[in-house]
């Protein structure tokens, strides 16, 4: 005899596995179902692949800082890459900017450079300019190399 625990945890699992994240049609509207992930900062959500991995773009126009956080492709977890750098060539007003963004190392995460889910770059031409265009030119992400991955600041580049 089963117990109500039991029962209700058998009935639970197959309504939590049919439930999550898909690309199906939404079964109301006949209309596809928009895939959607959040930014954990707010930032710019960049997808690598087809959903592989996303890359999340963080602003802060006061200092010209721009971060780069590297996440699954729910844009849940941090996944750490082993590239040193990530170069960035923007298309600002006509002019190509190139921005390099360095590995940063976290000792509380015990994230070093070589093995980090966070990369940073600063410039001046950041401070004015709130939208461009650009391409991340190379990023390896555990053993996958994605290159010249075009995205806009602030949209992205998920065009689901």
């Amino acid at each position: 005899m089963r117990t109500p625990t039991a029962l209700l945890l058998s009935l639970a699992l197959p309504v939590a596995l049919v439930t999550g994240c898909s690309r199906s049609a939404a079964p109301d509207s006949g209309a596809p179902h928009k895939h959607e992930h959040h930014p954990i900062h707010g930032g710019t959500p960049v997808v690598l692949g087809d959903e592989l991995y996303h890359v999340e773009f963080v602003l802060d126009p006061s200092t010209g800082t721009l971060l780069a956080y590297v996440f699954d492709g729910e844009l849940e977890n941090f996944v750490r890459s082993s590239v040193p750098s990530i170069e960035i060539a923007a298309e600002v007003n006509g002019a190509r900017q190139i921005l390099d963004l360095e590995a940063v190392a976290n000792p509380a995460t015990g994230e070093t450079v070589g093995d980090t889910s966070l990369f940073q770059g600063q410039a001046d031409w950041l401070k004015a300019t709130p939208e461009f265009d650009a391409v991340l030119k190379s990023i390896t992400v555990r053993g996958t190399t994605f290159s010249d991955v075009k995205f806009n600041f602030p949209r992205g580049n998920d065009t689901d």
